[in-house]
């Protein structure tokens, strides 16, 4: 395996004074997706923050690209290439799509190549060109997640960390985000960092998985082998 893209190592974070993560490591390598998955309030979602410097970080590094950036602010952590997708999407409703996806180009390399991205995304996701001068605050749950993660690949990113993005989604949709989660790790190869409430799935698609409880790392290897672990069968029921 390569070396890593984005490594934490023995990270203690949280919020004002409160701890929520207690010594996690993780890392993801170029090309790779990763799942991050366990019950809710387990801390995923505190450490995808934590990787974009929205926590308080008491311990620890975080590492991107070889170097550490435990005091490089957000905005420049998204120029150097790292992108959330949050939960509950947080696209801009009073604009048109078109204007959402503007939005993402947000660097001056992603802006160098608005043209190229653009005609990326419409052929990721082909409703979003049919809808490109529709308001947002109009697209259905899921169209709102296609344009939420189009807005991300605008920016041109080098790991793109996804949160929980088929929560509230009927199941139909759900599958179709996967492929598209594989189609991106595949045909754009495009590095992920997947939070997701539906582990089988995510251990499907991924590489490798990190199982946390109670914010810390309990389980990590190849999804294969942690899709086998009977533990994990048995707290989320998977046949």
């Amino acid at each position: 395996m390569s070396n890593a893209l984005l490594e934490l190592v023995n990270i203690e974070a949280g919020y004002g004074v409160f701890r929520v993560l207690h010594n996690v490591s993780f890392k993801v390598c170029e090309g790779e997706v990763v799942a991050l998955v366990g019950p809710n309030g387990a801390g995923k979602t505190t450490a995808l923050k934590t990787v974009m410097g929205l926590t308080s970080l008491f311990k620890g590094d975080i590492k991107f690209n070889g170097s550490k950036i435990n005091n490089v602010p957000p905005y420049e952590r998204v120029k150097q290439g790292i992108v959330l997708v949050p939960e509950g999407r947080g696209i801009f409703a009073p604009l048109t799509v078109l204007e959402n996806l503007y939005v993402g180009a947000y660097n001056e390399e992603a802006r160098r190549r608005l043209s190229e991205s653009l005609e990326m995304v419409f052929s990721i996701f082909p409703k979003l060109k049919e809808r490109k001068n529709q308001i947002a605050g109009t697209l259905s749950g899921g169209e709102s997640q296609m344009l939420a993660i189009g807005r991300a690949l605008m920016s041109r990113p080098r790991i793109l960390l996804l949160d929980e993005p088929s929560l509230g989604l009927a199941p139909k949709i759900v599958s179709e985000l996967f492929e598209i989660f594989k189609k991106l790790n595949e045909e754009w190869k495009t590095t992920l960092l997947l939070v997701e409430q539906h582990v089988k799935n995510s251990l499907e698609i991924s590489h490798r998985a990190y199982v946390m409880e109670s914010g810390r790392i309990v389980l990590e290897g190849e999804s294969s082998e942690v899709l086998k672990d009977e533990r994990l069968r048995k707290a989320y029921l998977i046949i």
